[in-house]
């Protein structure tokens, strides 16, 4: 148990059946009536935001989220298989909990699979991902404009813009949470 008074950023709880993190928090003592918290925190399942004012005495049951990082072996239809590291257990997950980040994700890379109590509720693919270009129009000799992209498919069938020095068969780095190129790949 813990109570809203020790509530620091980053904390796990239960609260009403859903698993809730601390985003921020602030203890208000004013000069009349009962010192509260007031805190923001994010429903870890489905990411939504709330803003909501404890007394400090509230108590709330501890929530342990579970990341773990697996391997993503191959997918059936809707299921994805990732191959846990120390069991060497297949798990599947359903297509739907998979976040549009996935589509930079290739078999055999490390992901961290995010569950409570068992259920899985996230993958959370690598932050940055090395990937080949396998479609895209050639760049142009003299064509030197700054900023100007084209559209690229990479090997794991993704679409996104790079800059026009790009070719097949280039390697480039890509930040997976925003969708964007961020440099030739080194080697």
């Amino acid at each position: 148990m813990i109570s809203a008074g020790e509530f620091r950023n980053g904390v796990t709880f239960e609260m009403d059946g859903q698993v809730m993190q601390v985003v921020e928090f602030q203890h208000v003592k004013p000069g009349k009536g009962a010192a509260f918290v007031r805190t923001k925190m994010k429903n870890v399942i489905t990411g939504a935001v709330t803003e909501t004012s404890f007394n400090p005495t509230a108590k709330f049951e501890n929530a342990f989220v579970e990341k773990k990082d697996m391997e993503y072996s191959y997918n059936d239809g809707d299921l994805y298989y990732f191959m846990d590291q120390e069991t060497y257990d297949m798990i599947p997950i359903a297509a739907e909990i998979l976040s549009d980040s996935f589509r930079f994700v290739k078999e055999n890379m490390l992901c961290k699979v995010n569950s409570y109590k068992g259920k899985v509720f996230a993958v959370e693919p690598p932050t940055f991902v090395e990937l080949e270009v396998t479609e895209t129009d050639p760049g142009f000799k003299g064509d030197t404009a700054t900023n100007v992209t084209k559209p690229a498919t990479v090997e794991t069938g993704a679409e996104i813009k790079v800059p026009l020095f790009i070719n097949p068969g280039d390697k480039i780095k890509i930040d997976t949470r925003t969708g964007e190129y961020l440099e030739r790949a080194k080697g």
